[in-house]
């Protein structure tokens, strides 16, 4: 579980503006939103598929622009 230490003075929305960051980062936030409701096997696939293509195209953009700029200094 995340912490954060209020700073003197700073406003209570702020400190949780940045707990919930945090949240989101390690996905706390995803969990709980996927645990709220019973989620159908069917629904599961797809979840795992929308995040595998996701995670694919990220990959792919990556080795895309490695690739761009590694023959641009070929030149």
């Amino acid at each position: 579980m995340p912490q954060i230490e209020v700073k003197k003075g700073e406003p209570i929305e702020r400190a949780l503006k940045r707990l919930k960051g945090k949240m989101e980062a390690e996905g706390i936030m995803e969990e709980i939103r996927r645990l709220r409701a019973f989620e159908t096997p069917a629904q599961r696939t797809k979840r795992k598929a929308r995040a595998t293509a996701k995670r694919n195209k990220n990959r792919f953009r990556w080795t895309l622009n490695t690739r761009s700029e590694s023959s641009s200094d070929d030149d």
